[in-house]
C-alpha cells in the first residue's frame, strides 16, 4: 500500500515538474535580450544620452521582457564600416553607424550629406525619415530594420595652425572627412581628403596624418578636439556647409521573430518622432562642446556671407557630379533632391 501511494506521489512530483518545465519555457520564451554594437565611447554624448538611455527605456516598457545590451567603441570586434553587416547577418542585433561609412552603397541617403542642405538637425532628421520610408527602405536596406534616421547638428571644420579663413586656405590641406560626398566637397575645395571613422581621429592629428578634420562640435569633446587643434570654422547662414547621416538598424529576422507586443514597444520608441527627437538632441550639445574651444586659446573663425556664398559655389558643383553619378545608377538624384529639399522646409521652424 505505502509503495503504491508513493509511486502515485512520484508520479504526480514528476508530471508537476514537467508542467512548471513547460510553463517556464513558454514565459522564458517571451524575454528576449538584444546586443547593441556602436563606435564611440560610452561617456560620448551620442551613447550616454541617446542610445543607453533608449536601450533602458526599451527595457522598461517592455515590462523587463526585452534587454537592450549596449556594446560601446566596437567592443564586440570588426570595424565601423562594418557595423551594418554585423546587423544584417544576425551577429549584433542593433547597431548605430552611419550608410556613408560604406562608400557607394547606399546612394540615396547621400542627399542628405550633400553641401549646404540641412538647417538645423530636427527638420532634416524628420526629412530623412520620410524620405528614407517613400524612397530607400524598399531600395537599399533589405535584410534590414531601420529603426531611425537622423543627422548630426551643423558641421565645423577644425585645423592646426591657422586653420581655415578663407576658401583658398583649404588648399592642400590634408583634410578627414566621414563620408564619400563630403570628401568629394572636400576635394573640390581644395583640400586633400582622407576618410575616416570618428574613432581614428585623435590618433590621426596627434601624429600629423592629417592637418584637421569636419565634425560637428558635439563630439569634440570626447575626442579631445580642443586640445590638437588650433582654430574652428563656422559657417554664417541658415544653412550647414555639411551634415552626416545615421541610422539606427536592427536585424529584420531578429524583428520579425519577436511577439506582436513587444514588436509594437520597438515600433512605438523609433519612426519619424524618435528620429526628430534624436537629431535634435544630438545638436543640442554642441553648444557645450564650443564652450570647451571657447575656454582655450584656439580661435574660433565665422565666415561671413560674401565668404559662404564662394564655398556655395563649390557646393553646387558637387552637387551636379552627385546627380551625374546617381543618373549612371538609375537614380532620379535631382527629383530626389527637390523632395528632400521640400520636406527639410517643411520641418524647418
Amino acid at each position: 500500500m505505502k509503495k503504491r501511494t508513493f509511486l502515485k506521489s512520484a508520479t504526480a512530483a514528476a508530471f508537476a515538474l514537467t508542467a512548471f518545465g513547460a510553463s517556464a519555457s513558454g514565459a522564458f520564451a517571451q524575454e528576449v535580450t538584444l546586443r547593441m554594437h556602436q563606435f564611440l565611447p560610452a561617456q560620448a554624448n551620442v551613447p550616454a544620452e541617446l542610445l543607453i538611455p533608449w536601450a533602458e527605456k526599451i527595457g522598461t516598457e517592455s515590462g523587463g521582457r526585452i534587454k537592450v545590451e549596449v556594446f560601446s567603441a566596437m567592443s564586440l570586434g570588426g570595424t565601423p564600416p562594418q557595423l551594418l553587416d554585423q546587423a544584417r547577418d544576425g551577429v549584433v542585433d542593433i547597431v548605430w553607424t552611419l550608410p556613408g561609412y560604406t562608400p557607394g552603397r547606399f546612394p540615396r541617403v547621400e542627399v542628405f550629406e550633400l553641401p549646404f542642405m540641412m538647417t538645423n538637425a530636427e527638420a532634416t532628421s524628420h526629412a530623412y525619415w520620410d524620405l528614407f520610408k517613400s524612397d530607400m527602405e524598399a531600395q537599399e536596406f533589405q535584410g534590414i530594420k531601420i529603426l531611425a534616421t537622423w543627422v548630426h547638428g551643423p558641421g565645423v571644420i577644425h585645423a592646426k595652425g591657422e586653420g581655415v579663413r578663407k576658401l583658398e586656405d583649404m588648399q592642400g590641406k590634408k583634410m578627414r572627412g566621414p563620408t564619400r560626398v563630403i570628401n568629394g566637397l572636400l576635394a573640390e575645395l581644395g583640400a586633400e581628403p582622407i576618410g575616416m571613422p570618428v574613432p581614428a581621429i585623435p590618433e590621426a592629428l596627434s601624429k600629423g596624418v592629417i592637418d584637421g578634420t569636419v565634425i560637428p562640435w558635439e563630439v569634440t569633446p570626447s575626442l579631445k578636439i580642443a586640445e590638437l587643434v588650433d582654430t574652428h570654422t563656422e559657417f554664417s547662414g541658415d544653412h550647414a556647409l555639411y551634415t552626416a547621416a545615421f541610422v539606427l538598424a536592427m536585424n529584420q529576422a531578429k524583428y520579425d521573430s519577436l511577439p506582436d507586443d513587444l514588436k509594437k514597444v520597438i515600433d512605438d520608441n523609433t519612426g519619424a518622432e524618435f528620429s526628430a527627437f534624436a537629431g535634435k538632441t544630438q545638436a543640442s550639445f554642441d553648444a557645450p562642446g564650443r564652450k570647451i574651444a571657447e575656454a582655450t586659446d584656439n580661435e574660433i573663425v565665422v565666415l561671413d556671407e560674401a565668404e559662404v556664398e564662394r564655398w556655395k559655389k563649390v557646393g553646387e558643383k558637387v552637387r551636379d557630379s552627385w546627380f551625374a553619378e546617381m543618373k549612371d545608377k538609375g537614380i532620379d538624384g535631382e527629383a530626389l533632391y527637390a523632395k528632400a529639399q521640400e520636406l527639410i522646409a517643411k520641418y524647418t521652424k
